[in-house]
């Protein structure tokens, strides 16, 4: 076991928010393209991911592809943050957000 018992319980603990794990999903998940061809959406959800759908998401495409405030959604993304599942750069006024790889492998190995 590489991390501690309590390091996995923080990040089933983000995951275990309907809203961070679907924000989770988006930023993990490329984006599938949308019947209507007007983008990318997720799970049936608005257009969102206008792009190369890489998994690479700006924050602000995310806040466009859930019904909430931005607020909420960083509040959201801080908890994701501070679990270790995602790193966040600014990018102006974006933030590029990534899944951190290396706590997803620990994950697998864990439940194994």
């Amino acid at each position: 076991m590489i991390m501690k018992l309590s390091n996995y319980a923080r990040i089933f603990k983000a995951l275990s928010s309907e809203q961070r794990l679907k924000i989770f999903l988006t930023i993990s998940q490329q984006c599938q393209e949308s019947k209507s061809g007007d983008g990318f959406t997720v799970s049936g959800d608005k257009p969102c991911c206008t792009g190369d759908g890489s998994v690479e998401k700006a924050f602000t495409k995310v806040c466009d592809c859930m019904d909430l405030s931005r607020s909420t959604i960083s509040h959201h993304f801080k908890e994701l943050q501070s679990a270790g599942l995602i790193t966040c750069e600014r990018e102006g006024q974006n933030f590029r957000c990534r899944v951190n790889q290396g706590v997803i492998d620990e994950i697998k190995a864990f439940l194994k």
